[in-house]
């Protein structure tokens, strides 16, 4: 085994560690650091191309608040003695800690509402610390947030807990951080939780390692955050989610630190590690994991093929994703996507496909692909101008983008789930006359897109896009009108609630529908062990509560 370079050096705990890991500090209000983003007029061009399709006679570009002009209630907890140096009540980080990027929080955010700004943020310097601030939370009846990268698009990261609780400190794990071993021989690299995924992969590089995980957060995202919250990465196909990549996992919960055996797989009852993806910070904080990662590719092939027909697209990708070809990259774009990511005039979806592989030369596969493609009346584009390099562009923007919608005063939000092919026509129908008529009715008109996000051999997870014109001061409530309908859709459809953006505050209602009732007082019987008075990011997957707990219905549990 190699040691790595770890990055958990002890700072002062009053300066955000972000701010140590990039010359600027981040944006309290939007996407990344200070002076990054769409200006002014990139703003004002996005809204000129969007003001005909959505039918808006003009535009207007909010100013992004300040610190200085934010109201914070006062912090209603203070630290004990021998940890005030892990804490910090300074307004800046309260505020950065208050929201995940969602339309809704980016709503607020411009509003000035901080209603739910942390009490406290603390940045334990190493575990020893972590385990104290639990331990405080525990006893102290404060409610102990996960914080990573903070971008959260479902509530996951907000301190709105309900009563019951003196306060809600954010945990901020900027501190521990870093790629600390990598084991050549199984091909397996020991990260720390509070890793962002630049860093993570940076210190990989040098090993000829990759892990190979790129959600569209990847930039402010974490690799705790990625196993909490089971993330959809970079691939396609096969190895959608994070979970695939996870070998064992070091927990702290309020009842103490669990690790879990390193094993290439077991049949030793339910999983110990699988039991914390997903767990979103309810039952404790990853600290630390060993992941499975592959050498870096050295080989690529593609192509981006487009359809007349989105149905003739459909059956091409559910034929690549039962193929067993399994493409890296296998993204379908439907009409109205291509042309409002500016993909395309909107007139075909385009079937974006790669492959790639650090051992062989992938002709064949590329072959066998487009044979099928062509099966379906695909073919290949040639022209100038590559859609799937602009579409992939757009891509990456979409967290500045989002900013600049919000910033437009425009709502633009997505969802995102899964259904199996046998129902994916009547649901996706369905999901769109659903939003459809929400959107009309909310907003008086817009436009709604889809692309698959992933294909699976039993079904495709569709990712929905909502443009409309906002009314000044009503954003807030013609989004939670269209996000209803949605959801209720999805659930009644058949669908699953969330593929890949977590389930979070925003989605808990729907989550303890979908799962069976059973489970759900099973997990309650679980956190309740790990986390007995009850502070482990209340609100999220369950609802909060620290002695009695209630149901989504009001019933006494």
């Amino acid at each position: 085994m190699l040691s790595g370079s770890g990055t958990g050096e002890g700072t002062s705990a009053a300066s955000s560690p972000r701010a140590q890991l990039a010359a600027a500090r981040r944006k309290f209000w939007g996407w990344g650091l200070e002076g990054q983003g769409l200006a002014v007029s990139e703003i004002e061009q996005l809204g000129a191309a969007l003001a005909g399709r959505l039918g808006i006679d003009g535009v207007r570009v909010e100013e992004p608040p300040r610190v200085d002009e934010l109201d914070l209630l006062a912090p209603r907890l203070a630290p004990p003695a021998s940890l005030e140096a892990t804490f910090s009540a300074d307004a800046y980080d309260r505020a950065v800690h208050t929201y995940g990027r969602s339309f809704r929080d980016l709503v607020r955010i411009f509003r000035r509402d901080f209603a739910h700004a942390p009490d406290l943020v603390a940045f334990p310097r190493d575990e020893g610390e972590l385990v104290s601030v639990l331990e405080w939370c525990s006893d102290a009846g404060a409610a102990a947030i996960p914080f990573g990268g903070g971008s959260s698009v479902v509530g996951g990261v907000e301190s709105d807990v309900g009563e019951g609780y003196r306060g809600a400190v954010s945990v901020d794990l900027g501190h521990l951080a870093g790629v600390l071993e990598v084991d050549r021989d199984s091909r397996a690299a020991r990260i720390a939780g509070g890793t962002l995924g630049p860093v993570l992969e940076a210190q990989l590089k040098p090993h000829g390692l990759t892990l190979r995980h790129f959600p569209q957060s990847f930039e402010w995202s974490t690799l705790g955050g990625w196993i909490a919250t089971r993330s959809g990465g970079h691939f396609a196909t096969l190895h959608t989610h994070i979970d695939e990549f996870v070998e064992a996992v070091r927990v702290v919960t309020p009842r103490g630190v669990l690790q879990t055996r390193r094993l290439p797989g077991s049949g030793a009852g339910p999983s110990a590690e699988r039991l914390f993806c997903g767990s979103e910070g309810t039952l404790g904080v990853i600290t630390e994991a060993w992941m499975r990662v592959q050498p870096r590719p050295r080989y690529r092939a593609g192509a981006s093929v487009s359809f007349a027909d989105f149905a003739d697209a459909v059956e091409a990708a559910r034929e690549l994703a039962q193929s067993g070809l399994h493409p890296a990259n296998c993204r379908l774009l439907g009409h109205d996507e291509v042309l409002l990511s500016g993909s395309g005039d909107g007139s075909h979806s385009i079937l974006v496909l790669g492959f790639e592989s650090a051992d062989h030369e992938l002709g064949p596969w590329r072959a066998r692909a487009l044979e099928i493609c062509a099966g379906h009346r695909g073919e290949v584009r040639e022209e100038e101008g590559d859609p799937a390099a602009a579409w992939r562009a757009a891509f990456l923007r979409g967290p500045h983008l989002r900013d600049g919608f919000t910033r437009l005063g425009l709502v633009h939000e997505t969802f995102e789930t899964a259904v199996t092919w046998d129902r994916f026509w009547e649901f996706h129908q369905g999901v769109l006359d659903a939003v459809g008529d929400a959107v009309r009715s909310a907003c008086g008109g817009g436009a709604v897109s889809c692309r698959f996000a992933y294909v699976y051999p039993d079904g495709p997870a569709p990712y929905y896009s909502v443009y409309a014109p906002g009314r000044p001061g009503r954003e807030l409530e013609q989004w939670d009108q269209i996000k209803l309908a949605a959801s209720e859709a999805i659930l009644a459809l058949g669908g699953t609630i969330t593929h890949h953006h977590a389930v979070g505050r925003d989605h808990r209602r729907w989550y303890l529908r979908e799962v069976p009732q059973l489970f759900t007082g099973a997990l309650r019987g679980l956190k309740a062990e790990l986390d007995p008075a009850g502070v482990m990011n209340p609100g999220v997957l369950l609802q909060p509560g620290r002695t009695v707990t209630h149901d989504d219905e009001g019933q006494r549990r």
